[in-house]
Parts: C-alpha cells; sequence; structure tokens
C-alpha cells in the first residue's frame, strides 16, 4: 500500500480544504469513496482487468495538487486556437480540472442548455446535479475512480434538455497548466434527455513540458430517444499520464457514438463501461492508437448487453513503433433476456519494428442463445508484397510504409461523422506518421 499511504495522509490532512473548494453534491459522496479507497488502493497488474498498465507505479510519484484552488495564471483565448477549419464548434474550456469561466465564448445555444462549470451548478441547482453525479460508479469500481472522487472539487457539467436539438458541435479543450510537477482529478458529467441531440468533442492538450497525471470520470446518461456522440482527442506529451473512466448510460431507441484518438501522449489508460438499459438502442465504439518511443496506450471496453434487440459495434485499432507499449482489452457482456443482441468487435494492430509490443484479448460473454456476436483480433506488420508493389513504382522505402500505415488506421477516423473534423484528422495522422506533431496543435506558446 506504499502507492496509496500518501492519498490516505493527505485525504485526511486537506479533508475540510477540499470541502470547501467545492460543492455540497461533490462533498455527499466523498468519505465514502475515501472508505473504499482504503479497503482496496490501487489495483495491482494481478487483476486481469489491470493486466497491462501497472497503476501502482502510475500513482507512486509525490506530484503537487491544487487543493486550496490557487489561481492558474492563463487565458487559454488567447495562447490556444484550434485550427479545425469550418468545423465552427462552441468552444469552452478546461484549465486542469477547473471551467474556465473569467472569459466565455460569444455562443447562443438553445433554451435550457447547460455548458458550465461542475461545481457551480451543483451549488446552483443541486437537485438536479445530485440526480446524476456519481451514481453510475458501482460497489465493483477500481481503486483510481475512487481517488477521483476522493479528490475532485471541479469539472464539466453538460446538460441537454427533453427534446432539444444543439446542431453546432460544443469543443472542450481540456489544457493541462502547472509550473510543477501536477496532479489534476476531473470530473464529466453529460445528461442527455429523452429525443435531445448533441455532438461533443474533447481534446486534450499540455502547454508546459511539466510531468502531469490526470484521473477523470465521466459519467453521460443518454435517455430514450436521444444520441449522443463523443469524441476524444489526446495530443499532450511524452510527460503526460491519463487515466479515463467512461461510463455511459443508454435507454431505449438511443445512439451513442464514441471515439478515443491517441495521437501524442505518454501514458494512457482509458475505460469505457457501457451499459443498455432499453431495448432498440446502438452504440458505435471506435479507437485509433499511435505510438513510437517508449508512450503507452492501454484502451479497455466493457459493453452490456443487459436488455433485448440492442446492437453494438467495437472498431479498434494501433500503429506501434519503437519500443511502444500498445493494450485492448475487451469485452461483449450479453445477459439473459438479451435476445436478438447484435454485436461486433474488432481489434487491428501493426507493430512497425520486433521491439514494439502490443496485447490483445477480445472476449465475448453470452447467457442468450438467439444472438449475433463475432470478435476477432489480428496482430502483425506491413505488408512486404505491398510494400515491394509501391517500391517498383518509384515510392521510397519510407513513403510506402506512411502510405500503408495512413491507409490502416484511416477506417477509424472514416467514422467520425463530423466532416471538418474527419478532413483534419487526416491530416493530422498523416503529420503524425512524419514525426512533424511534436507539440500541441494549435498552441501558440509552444510556437
Amino acid at each position: 500500500m506504499n502507492s496509496e499511504k500518501q492519498y490516505i495522509d493527505l485525504y485526511r490532512q486537506c479533508r475540510s480544504m477540499i470541502n470547501d473548494h467545492s460543492s455540497a453534491v461533490m462533498n455527499a459522496v466523498r468519505d465514502e469513496a475515501f472508505e473504499r479507497f482504503k479497503t482496496i488502493g490501487f489495483p495491482t497488474r494481478k487483476v486481469e482487468h489491470y493486466k497491462y498498465t501497472n497503476l501502482q507505479e502510475v500513482f507512486a510519484p509525490d506530484l503537487g495538487l491544487n487543493l486550496n484552488r490557487l489561481n492558474i495564471p492563463v487565458n487559454p483565448y488567447n495562447v490556444f486556437r484550434c485550427e479545425v477549419p469550418n468545423l465552427s464548434t462552441q468552444l469552452y474550456f478546461m484549465v486542469n480540472d477547473v471551467f474556465y469561466d473569467k472569459v466565455l465564448p460569444k455562443v447562443e445555444l438553445p433554451d435550457g442548455v447547460i455548458v458550465d462549470s461542475l461545481r457551480k451548478i451543483s451549488e446552483r441547482q443541486p437537485e438536479l446535479v445530485a440526480k446524476y453525479y456519481n451514481t453510475l460508479l458501482s460497489s465493483k469500481n477500481g481503486g483510481e475512480e475512487a481517488l477521483n472522487t476522493m479528490f475532485a472539487q471541479d469539472g464539466l457539467f453538460i446538460y441537454v434538455p427533453k427534446n432539444v436539438k444543439v446542431n453546432t458541435a460544443i469543443q472542450v479543450i481540456n489544457i493541462m497548466r502547472s509550473d510543477i510537477d501536477l496532479m489534476v482529478n476531473r470530473r464529466v458529467l453529460i445528461v442527455v434527455e429523452d429525443g435531445a441531440e448533441v455532438r461533443l468533442l474533447f481534446c486534450d492538450h499540455a502547454i508546459d513540458n511539466h510531468n502531469f497525471l490526470s484521473t477523470q470520470v465521466v459519467e453521460a446518461f443518454v435517455g430514450e430517444n436521444a444520441t449522443l456522440d463523443i469524441y476524444n482527442i489526446e495530443e499532450t506529451h511524452v510527460n503526460n499520464t491519463l487515466v479515463s473512466t467512461t461510463y455511459i448510460d443508454q435507454k431505449a431507441n438511443s445512439r451513442v457514438n464514441h471515439s478515443a484518438l491517441t495521437l501524442h501522449n505518454g501514458l494512457t489508460r482509458n475505460t469505457v463501461n457501457l451499459v443498455f438499459r432499453g431495448e432498440g438502442a446502438e452504440c458505435n465504439c471506435n479507437g485509433c492508437a499511435i505510438a513510437d518511443k517508449e508512450q503507452h496506450v492501454d484502451n479497455n471496453i466493457v459493453i452490456d448487453h443487459a436488455t433485448a434487440h440492442c446492437e453494438s459495434k467495437v472498431l479498434y485499432k494501433y500503429v506501434l513503433d519503437d519500443k511502444a507499449v500498445g493494450a485492448f482489452a475487451g469485452r461483449v457482456l450479453v445477459r439473459k433476456d438479451a435476445q436478438k443482441t447484435t454485436s461486433a468487435m474488432t481489434n487491428q494492430n501493426l507493430c512497425a519494428v520486433k521491439t514494439a509490443h502490443m496485447y490483445t484479448q477480445p472476449m465475448l460473454e453470452i447467457y442468450a442463445d438467439d444472438v449475433k456476436c463475432s470478435h476477432g483480433s489480428t496482430v502483425g506488420q506491413l505488408n512486404d508484397a505491398a510494400l515491394f508493389y509501391m517500391r517498383q513504382r518509384g515510392i521510397s522505402l519510407s513513403e510506402a510504409r506512411l502510405l500503408l500505415e495512413f491507409a490502416f488506421v484511416g477506417e477509424v477516423v472514416d467514422n467520425i461523422k463530423l466532416q471538418p473534423l474527419r478532413d483534419r484528422l487526416h491530416y493530422l495522422v498523416e503529420k503524425r506518421f512524419r514525426g512533424e506533431l511534436n507539440k500541441c496543435e494549435g498552441c501558440r506558446q509552444c510556437r
């Protein structure tokens, strides 16, 4: 319990400070999370769910936490420009774990739509937030989620009322900013009521070249006949560690598209837990990871078909070079009464050199007898025949490799519905393969 002791001691010493700078709704679940964390601690690699990422090692360093909520001197609207042409998003910022409200964009959201600080909204409308906050985290959740609940003081709240359609995508830039090595604990609460529609784009960037450790817990509630699209893009640096868990609760006839693209990182552990609560619901989970040097990307997907007549599709692709490590674990659970389930899970991976390592574990757990389910995974290298064919036509070896790798991950990018974002990602992916994407795209401080 060496990694855990520093956090147990810190919580005991700073509990009053943490509560003073948060809301009653968030504070109400804090002590219970602390008791759970003391009991279970961080999982070890002996636990199957965490087999490929050593969280004990991740949380061992002694990092700073801004529990007293000292002001971070940065105006993200001045230092950051996202260069996604024609996307015309409604742009908001999170600086570390705080919703940036000193300057707000001039946007026109439909009546009743909320994009704001989780802490402030839970103070103004406590009944609304308390109805949802922390309710998707089960008693079986891991120690990293309990830690997040212990220390999270703010976050993002997105609320779309019944039958409201947000036609313009909402973009949230998560900026890591600090003069010291820093740990951040961020919460995101998304509520899309019956018949509502919204598209969300989350981009992770790091301004400073310090060691950052971010824990993030996302809870998303998708009502009947509602549609939620979530796109996550990580472009940080090799000193950044992200441990993120997303819970998605889907009601009848709802639609969810969830995409996670890791273009630059240090160590990333993404977990998605999705549950179908009503018939006729559909989800598409797509992911892409490009890693080299000693980068580490671990995606863990769990889809629970708790009811009948639902459809899930999962597609994740990795391209690994140098000494990079990739991991994918996917589990589709089809419960006894979930007849007429349709599910397909695919994980395909390229290891450019022998020193790169990929671990893949797609799983089906089926207790119903009238279903259509499939899963599969591949790990391989570039096709020698294709490389030879391209070189015979005057294409250099490096360019041939780039074209094949680019085409390999293109299927994931093509699944993105926002055409300007899709086009921009094709450009960023190509730059990544060329080794040109070494800084946070669009950040003026990096130039």
